[in-house]
């Protein structure tokens, strides 16, 4: 008897871009918290707006993101370390 053996692969796909409401998910903020990180923060990823019109979807590209993130952690870990 024959057994034929089922692979399964199982690929974590990473995003490129994600969008405005992914990214407040992500972040665990609103909407009006990640506006004013925006505007307020220099060091914050730039959107990229798809489209001319004012209904046009934001995106964030999601590397430029967790590389926002993991340095304010870092930043704060020093911050920590020196207190």
């Amino acid at each position: 008897m024959l057994y034929k053996c089922m692979v399964v692969i199982m690929l974590q796909i990473t995003p490129i871009r994600i969008q405005f409401s992914t990214t407040c998910q992500l972040l665990d903020v609103t909407r009006e918290s990640l506006r004013h990180t925006i505007r307020k923060d220099p060091t914050f990823p730039k959107p990229m707006k798809m489209g001319t019109t004012k209904q046009s979807p934001v995106f964030f590209d999601y590397q430029e993101i967790i590389k926002w993130h993991n340095s304010k952690k870092e930043a704060a870990a020093a911050a920590q370390m020196e207190a």
